[in-house]
């Protein structure tokens, strides 16, 4: 998005929030839409931080009451913050005590001088350990240190394409391909709980992943290397494959690896004992910060967690409760409803509106929303299309992993910040993989349900 548009997109926003706060809409609900939708551009645009964007939202919402402070601030005791907080500290731990840089120094052979290949190579262990790790914050905050120190140990500088390309591969891939593994991603369990618990529909570990993973997965990956490495194009110079004199591993980096190892084993085993992610991930964080046993000092927290992206992804949780809590979800999903051509019979425009509308909406309830608010409509549209309950059901799954923004996804923000690259970035690859995702992943998905049978 070139610079001087910003200003114009955003009027357009001010305009229509001006429309809607003062128009015939019904209040609450008018003025609602209004401060959602100017919050959405703000986010979207990128003319003030982030973090002040959330300030002015909870602001807009709170002081007319627009909804109440336990909603509204519902967020800052969500997983999903308490994940990210704890994420920031195993970060520093790994970058600050070497640990990283031994463990990039470890993948250099498998890449050799192919700048491609660095990104592939990352990408690809990002998606292996996403069937083992359920948290995509947890995968970057392994990953994205490790891939940050792979990158300058390969010559590739702060602010170079090639080390803001390892910066947008591991973000996505950190978080893109476990949208078709069902445990491993938290619209996914949303989805799952809300389907057993509305409908009576349960789905299995296999046949999800069967459904979902050869084309969100797997293809949907292989586009996300190519866009990366045409788009932040680069080489890898031969001065940066010089060999490094291989230190001892120090007493720090012991310790960090056995508190990682140890958090990498419950993380993985959290179906057997029941203990959340998150409060895994605060544990660790206690450990990594405690004197003489971690290896982030107690004053270096500050530095450590950026509060501003906290703030950030608070306020994006509390929008789509907001947008959920005020039935401006249910109004936005039943005008698609209406809109698209649905019809029995015509399953091709049928699949690619059902997705199209769970893609859009995440726009509106960021990606976690998405479930809340189209599982309670998946009965009428399965009336309207002729498509089975658990069909409609998971095309879910092909929008909400179909992301247009980065303010959409929690997690993306997070390890943009961990990697020192602006989060600008990541638009510039967003934007054409999802327009790639309707114009081709959509349509192979529906050959390959049909293949299946699901359709």
């Amino acid at each position: 998005m070139q610079l001087s548009t910003r200003p114009v997109l955003f009027l357009i926003s001010l305009l229509a929030a001006a429309a809607l706060a003062l128009g015939p809409v019904p209040q609450p609900m008018g003025l609602t839409a209004a401060v959602v939708l100017v919050t959405l551009a703000l986010w979207s645009t990128g003319l003030i931080p982030p973090f002040l964007t959330a300030l002015i939202f909870f602001a807009a919402v709170l002081i007319p009451g627009l909804a109440a402070p336990d909603l509204v601030f519902a967020g800052f005791g969500s997983a999903a913050v308490w994940l990210i907080v704890s994420g920031f500290v195993i970060g520093a731990a790994i970058a600050g005590s070497g640990l990283g840089a031994r463990m990039a120094e470890a993948l250099v052979p498998l890449v050799g001088h192919s700048y491609p290949r660095l990104v592939a190579v990352l990408t690809l262990a990002a998606m292996a350990l996403g069937f083992v790790m359920p948290s995509s914050v947890g995968r970057a905050v392994v990953l994205v240190p490790v891939g940050m120190a792979l990158a300058e140990r390969l010559g590739l500088a702060k602010g170079s394409n090639g080390r803001i390309g390892v910066a947008v591969a591991l973000t996505l891939a950190c978080n893109m391909p476990s949208f078709a593994i069902l445990p491993s991603n938290i619209p996914n369990m949303i989805l799952a709980g809300a389907s057993e618990g509305q409908h009576g529909v349960t789905f299995g570990y296999l046949s999800y992943l069967a459904l979902h993973y050869p084309v969100l997965g797997l293809l949907k990956s292989a586009l996300t290397v190519v866009l990366v490495v045409v788009l932040f194009p680069d080489r890898i110079v031969a001065k940066g494959l010089t060999a490094a004199g291989r230190n001892p591993v120090s007493a720090e980096e012991k310790r960090v690896a056995l508190i990682l190892a140890a958090t990498l084993a419950l993380w993985m085993t959290d179906r057997l004992h029941g203990i959340g992610p998150a409060w895994i991930g605060i544990a660790t964080a206690a450990a990594l910060l405690l004197p003489r046993i971690g290896a982030v000092a107690p004053k270096q927290f500050n530095a450590s967690v950026d509060f501003g992206m906290v703030l950030f992804v608070a306020a994006a949780l509390a929008l789509g409760a907001v947008v959920n809590a005020s039935g401006l979800g249910a109004v936005a999903g039943g005008f698609l409803q209406a809109v698209l051509p649905l019809h029995p019979g015509a399953s091709f425009t049928n699949f690619l509106s059902l997705s199209g509308m769970a893609g859009l909406m995440g726009l509106v309830t960021t990606t976690p929303g998405v479930p809340t608010v189209l599982t309670p409509m998946a009965p009428d549209l399965a009336a309207a299309t002729g498509f089975t309950l658990e069909a409609v059901l998971m095309t879910q799954v092909i929008g909400f992993a179909t992301v247009i923004f980065p303010y959409q996804v929690g997690p993306f923000v997070m390890a943009m910040q961990l990697s020192g690259e602006r989060l600008g970035h990541l638009l510039r690859v967003t934007l054409p993989l999802a327009a790639l995702t309707f114009v081709v992943l959509m349509p192979l998905d529906w050959l390959w349900w049909r293949m299946l049978g699901w359709l």
